[in-house]
């Protein structure tokens, strides 16, 4: 039997052999893989290890690969020509960007007859004819006539039974109020005086003037401040920095300047009052004393942090800044343009559902790799039964 065996191995193709020999060697290298990966999952456990390849990494941030330094002269030479063509589009990029800013200025002409109509409507300054409100909602779509009819009564006799309401009642509050951005800036002390706000108009620098726009806050005689206007003006700049031309990515906003709220007495939000004891470290006598502090305010957005001619600031006020940019970015771009869809809340609903478009998407993404796994024919869920721990932050 022992001769046959002999004899069988002997009449094995060569090539036989080598198939043989790889498979073992592939069979070694799963080892070598799974005693690695074992090795990873401890590293990856061990706090000193952690903190110290985290403090490599952050030592490498903004450091250059290498792969420049490992380059022939005459290659760098035209790498530092195609840097310099790059600064001439970043320069052409804030012509257009310039260009883009007048465009804004001329059509902003063409809204502003349909934003003052809005304004119009909002404030009891005009009533709409039948034929501007006729609007055929989706779930209008299924009804029938006599459903429309009955309808249409059953509206009338509830407006009769209400007192007649002048315009649209706390419009402007009320998109306030659907917007996360803007509603974690609203305090309860601040609704009664959003009640008066009539409208809001972006107005843009003139023609050759430096880049900025302006948001103006119009306001109804109100028992709070005596101003039926305040103001907030963005100051821009669309040029590359010289010293980071790289880093140019459109207009940024530099600057921001409020406006003085002449507050009726007693109705100034942005302050409080606060009553603090104090004791007497001698005659042990206590004595109550009275200060004026700040106040969380919306209207606190009408005094924004002033920046010095250094530029620098402190974290907070930079912090402040920040949202203040983006917020004031925010109401210009999207609620004034779209103010009535954000009253009714589809425009939120429209933000909701890009959202909920990126999930799907990624969640699509991990069901293909799950499913690519799967129709692996060396794929082997027992590896995956015990899945190595998360790595926590110390």
């Amino acid at each position: 039997m022992a001769d046959m065996d002999n004899k069988d191995q002997a009449e094995l193709d060569p090539a036989d052999m080598e198939d043989v020999e790889e498979v073992e060697e592939e069979e070694t290298g799963e080892d070598v893989n799974s005693k690695a990966r074992q090795l990873t999952v401890q590293m990856m456990q061990n706090p000193q290890i952690l903190a110290a390849l985290q403090e490599r990494l952050d030592g490498l941030v903004g450091s250059p690969s290498g792969y420049m330094e490992s380059l022939p002269k005459v290659v760098k030479r035209r790498v530092n020509a195609l840097k310099n063509l790059q600064v001439k589009c970043a320069h052409i990029e804030a012509k257009f960007y310039e260009e883009v800013h007048e465009l804004e200025r001329k059509y902003a002409a063409l809204y502003q007859p349909l934003f003052d109509k809005r304004s119009d409507i909002v404030k009891a300054a005009y009533e709409p004819t039948d034929e501007e409100c006729e609007w055929k909602a989706d779930d209008e779509e299924e009804l029938t006539e006599e459903m429309k009819e009955k309808a249409k009564v059953e509206e009338e006799k509830k407006d009769e039974e209400k007192e007649d309401p002048k315009g649209i009642p706390e419009f402007w509050l009320t998109v306030f109020k659907n917007v996360d951005l803007l509603s974690d800036m609203l305090q309860e002390h601040d609704e009664p005086i959003l009640k008066h706000l009539q409208d809001i108009k972006v107005k843009f620098s003139d023609q050759g003037q430096p880049m900025s726009f302006s948001l103006e806050f119009y306001f109804e005689p109100n028992e709070f401040f005596t101003n039926t206007l305040l103001t907030k003006t963005y100051k821009m700049r669309s040029e590359p920095d010289e010293s980071d031309p790289f880093s140019f990515d459109g207009p940024e906003i530099m600057g921001c300047t409020g406006c003085t709220i002449d507050w009726t007495k007693g109705k100034n939000v942005t302050l409080k009052t606060i009553k603090k004891k104090q004791k007497h470290k001698g005659r042990g006598t206590v004595r109550t004393v009275t200060k004026t502090v700040p106040n969380d305010s919306f209207f606190n957005f009408f005094t924004p942090p002033e920046v010095p001619e250094s530029g620098e600031l402190d974290e907070d006020s930079e912090a402040v800044l920040a949202a203040d940019f983006e917020i004031g970015h925010f109401i210009r771009e999207r609620i004034v343009p779209r103010a009535v869809l954000y009253f009714t809340g589809e425009a939120i609903e429209d933000d909701d559902d890009d959202y909920d478009e990126e999930g799907e998407e990624a969640d699509d993404e991990e069901g293909e790799e799950e499913g690519e796994e799967e129709n692996d024919p060396d794929y082997d869920p027992k590896k995956d039964a015990n899945p190595p721990a998360e790595c926590k932050q110390q």
